[in-house]
């Protein structure tokens, strides 16, 4: 997961209505949390009003940042799952070979894909 994603689904979650403004690529810790700009209203001309004090009671550093290891834990647990996409045979093998074996009755390929499936599968067990 890219860190700034990280860092704005962690504040979304937090406070789904909240506005900010970030500078730099990630926030790793409280005096970079303390540096967020949040939206505290409209000027007349739409323009946004900025302050550093902080207007949302539950986005603190703490919860902020215990949010942003779950979202990266959440992540890690599914390295699996991205692997395994990456290395399953492409869609268009298994129509050939589905084809061939239903429609022609020669499940050489059907075979074939079946191995390769259960091996991307073995190769990226889940944890």
């Amino acid at each position: 997961m890219k860190k700034m994603d990280k860092v704005v689904k962690a504040l979304t979650n937090l406070q789904p209505d909240a506005n900010w403004s970030i500078t730099g690529e990630d926030i790793t810790t409280e005096e970079e949390f303390n540096n967020i700009e949040w939206v505290v209203g409209t000027e007349a001309d739409s323009r946004s009003i900025m302050s550093k004090v902080n207007p949302y009671p539950s986005i603190t550093w703490s919860t902020f940042s215990a949010e942003k290891n779950r979202l990266q834990a959440e992540y890690d647990g599914l390295a699996y799952a991205r692997a395994r996409k990456l290395a399953y045979p492409v869609t268009l093998e298994f129509i050939e070979a589905y084809t061939e074996k239903e429609i022609g009755g020669d499940s050489t390929k059907w075979d074939a894909y079946v191995i390769k499936y259960n091996r991307v599968r073995s190769d990226n067990s889940k944890p």
